[in-house]
């Protein structure tokens, strides 16, 4: 499969095998991630890779609870409550291959002015978003479906504290990979027609 196949025939699944995901594996698509383009070459990302079933419980505890307190404070029914951290809790246990992906500063350059200050800071998360396409592009070459969580973006401080995570780790996504269930199916393809404009 070239790049170009692997980048139109990914698509975000989240019907995943319970087939476990070599760490070799994980570990090629990890070294796929850091690969990618990132301002005034740094590297302003970091990778966690959720092995055991200890840190994962961890995670979907402290997430669990961030989210119940953001859904109880819109007035979010308790059943609806149960049905949405249920299946947050079996995404993040139950994922074959689980990583964390986190923005550091270092390398960013500090700005006496805001503008440019939140303008460095978006480049770390564009570099970020490259890394984790690069993940998913390259779990699909290797035969492996993927899809990412971007809750921990709401829940920082929760993350960080559940996985005991140095205090310049700031979370922003979650990918989930695993091989495809048998049933499982991809989304149509975009209207390319609706998304590109030419002026």
């Amino acid at each position: 499969m070239n790049a170009y196949e692997a980048i139109t025939g990914r698509r975000s699944l989240r019907q995943l095998s319970t087939v476990p995901v070599a760490k070799p594996l994980v570990q090629k698509l990890l070294y796929a991630a850091v690969l990618a383009p990132a301002p005034h070459h740094t590297k302003p990302w970091r990778f966690v890779h959720l092995e055991t079933p200890g840190s994962r419980k961890r995670l979907a505890e402290a997430m669990g609870a961030a989210w119940r307190a953001d859904l109880e404070s819109d007035g979010v029914s308790e059943s609806r409550i149960e049905l949405l951290l249920s299946r947050s809790e079996r995404q993040i246990t139950g994922a074959p291959a689980l990583v964390l992906a986190c923005i550091v500063a270092e390398g960013l350059r500090s700005w006496p002015d805001q503008r440019r200050q939140r303008a460095e800071y978006r480049m770390a998360v564009q570099s970020i978003g490259c890394a984790l396409e690069n993940i998913m592009v390259a779990a699909q070459a290797e035969g492996l479906a993927s899809f990412w969580i971007s809750a921990p973006l709401f829940c920082p401080d929760a993350v960080r504290e559940a996985l005991d995570l140095p205090a310049e780790y700031e979370a922003q996504a979650l990918v989930s990979v695993g091989y495809p269930a048998g049933d499982a199916r991809p989304r149509a393809e975009p209207d390319l027609a609706t998304l590109i404009k030419t002026t």
